[in-house]
């Protein structure tokens, strides 16, 4: 159920299905919150052009909204189990907790955030909610020249997707014993090396600076031969609502396809709309109406997580609302 078209034109947003989105290069909807000028640096520039994002802490560890979110979340993963629909979140670490060494001279992360992840993941664990560790795989991948991260760029890179859908295509086998769907899942394309001007460098930095950093190599795969048609595949069992970490140009829908050998459908925006308002606009589609999927995956960031709905620092002013509202609406979209 991906359809791919294979262009360097930016993305400016998501999609409500992966089968209908374009593929784009350079990576796209980084969604920086603008309010964090004001209260912070908006970039930190750290050693060998290594760009890390300012807005989030390096510092502070907001346990009680971690807490809340999660709540939030098992709220929806009760919903959804009443309709048969297992949920799987999955967080994408922070950048800065692999790249230590490449942070400027006097910044650290702190002990609280230096388990900020741990926090993360017991909280959903111990809410029963399904959940993946992926500093393991993504570790695996930094071999030679290959990183976990792009150097400039906010994103993981197309290795450390794929190294994500593989675990969590595990962890889906693990507890789904059959899923629901067809095969094939999707065919992976060969790897391609593009030379582009990190997201972190073009958004943040001035014309000298990006001189002085200059581009990132970014190794993803060409897409395959486009399908002949969404219905050839039939409904996806698997569905994924995300942010960019997750949009077709660095494979992490393809290679979960792939792994698990069934269509996979997504819906993504741009970082700055939020994983709550992407929620509800799936959760309140047609799609998930007419063709519920068996396994919703979520896919939150680290440095945001602690977030809600009602974060102004965070998300755009259309994506702002109470955890109240967003509760209440979550509810309606599910069990109508």
């Amino acid at each position: 159920m991906i359809e791919h078209g294979f262009t360097r034109r930016r993305l400016l947003a998501g999609s409500a299905l992966a089968g209908a989105l374009a593929l784009a290069g350079p990576l796209a909807g980084i969604g920086a919150p603008a309010a964090r000028a004001a209260d912070g640096p908006t970039i930190v520039i750290g050693k060998d052009g290594w760009l890390f994002p300012g807005w989030e802490s390096l510092t502070v560890l907001d346990k009680a909204g971690i807490t809340a979110n999660v709540g939030l979340i098992k709220d929806a993963s009760t919903a959804l189990a009443a309709r048969n629909i297992l949920l799987v979140v999955m967080v994408v670490p922070l950048k800065a907790s692999f790249y230590k060494d490449k942070l400027p001279d006097g910044t650290a992360l702190s002990a609280d955030v230096s388990g900020q992840y741990d926090a993360i993941l017991g909280e959903l664990k111990k809410s029963g909610i399904e959940t993946v560790d992926l500093r393991a795989p993504l570790k695996a991948v930094q071999t030679g020249r290959q990183t976990s991260f792009f150097r400039a760029d906010y994103h993981w890179t197309a290795w450390a997707s794929e190294a994500a859908a593989d675990a969590v295509a595990q962890a889906i086998k693990a507890r789904i014993s059959k899923l629901a769907g067809s095969p094939p899942g999707d065919k992976l394309g060969e790897w391609v090396t593009q030379r582009h001007l990190g997201d972190l460098a073009e958004r943040f930095l001035t014309p000298d600076q990006q001189k002085q950093v200059g581009p990132d190599l970014y190794t993803v795969r060409t897409p395959p031969a486009a399908k002949a048609g969404l219905l050839d595949s039939g409904p996806a069992p698997v569905h994924i609502v995300g942010n960019s970490f997750v949009q077709p140009y660095l494979g992490f829908p393809q290679k979960l396809s792939n792994a698990l050998d069934r269509p996979v459908s997504l819906t993504w925006n741009p970082g700055n709309v939020g994983p709550w308002a992407t929620f509800l606009q799936y959760v309140g589609s047609p799609d998930f109406a007419k063709t519920p999927p068996q396994v919703l995956l979520w896919q939150f960031n680290e440095g945001p997580f602690h977030s809600g709905p009602q974060a102004t620092d965070q998300w755009d002013a259309p994506s702002i609302m109470s955890r109240d509202s967003w509760r209440s609406r979550m509810l309606a979209s599910i069990n109508k």
